[in-house]
Parts: structure tokens; C-alpha cells; sequence
């Protein structure tokens, strides 16, 4: 059972990166990979071949592509969204998901930080 690696996506604040790595987590930024300015299924793509799962505040287009890839059969790593919480809320529910889920469970799995109180 392995520890989950997350990508940020250039939503997230670079800081929830910075602070998740902080407290012993390997987590990724698009800043930090280089990717800012590129869709959001070339970001997905990218946390897919890094294999990370990828945490956004964009919940409409990354629960569609959820969708299209459980109905395709293809596989990711795990997406999660966020409301737009401050960057302390956003560190601190998902210590809360990568101190509960491996990142076994994350596969194909859509997760919602609005839950992870």
C-alpha cells in the first residue's frame, strides 16, 4: 500500500504544494512542473504518466473527465476537487485524504474535499 503523490493544478495555490511536502507528503505543483497555461486534460495526462493524483478547484470539467474515463475504461490516478477554501482549508483536508486513502484506493476513485473535514 503506497502513499498517494498529488499534482496541483494551476488553480491550486502553489503554497498547498509547498505546505503538503512540508509535512512529509510528495506532492507537485504546475508551476513547479512547468505547465501552466495547458488544458486541463493535458494536466490529467500529466498526473496520469507522474502517477499522482490530481487536486483541482475545477469541479465541472474534471468530474466530467472522471466520467469519460470510467466509461472509456481507461484508469487515473485519482482526481480530487475543492471548493475554492483558503489555502490552510485546503492543506488541511487533504492531510486529512492522504493520511486516510493509499493510492490503491485512489485509482478511478473522484474525491470532493468538501468532504474531508
Amino acid at each position: 500500500m503506497s502513499v498517494i503523490s498529488i499534482y496541483t493544478d494551476e488553480d491550486i495555490h502553489g503554497q498547498v504544494a509547498l505546505q503538503l511536502r512540508r509535512r512529509g507528503f510528495d506532492a507537485l505543483s504546475a508551476t513547479e512542473a512547468g505547465n501552466l497555461g495547458i488544458p486541463d486534460e493535458e494536466q490529467l495526462n500529466f498526473a496520469i504518466q507522474h502517477r499522482r493524483a490530481i487536486l483541482s478547484f475545477n469541479r465541472r470539467d474534471f468530474c466530467r473527465m472522471h466520467t469519460e474515463y470510467l466509461t472509456s475504461g481507461q484508469q487515473h490516478c485519482g482526481i480530487i476537487v475543492s471548493p475554492q477554501f483558503p489555502i490552510g482549508e485546503v492543506v488541511k483536508r487533504c492531510l486529512r485524504l492522504l493520511s486516510t486513502l493509499t493510492a490503491e484506493e485512489m485509482v478511478n476513485r473522484l474525491e470532493f474535499l468538501s468532504g474531508w473535514k
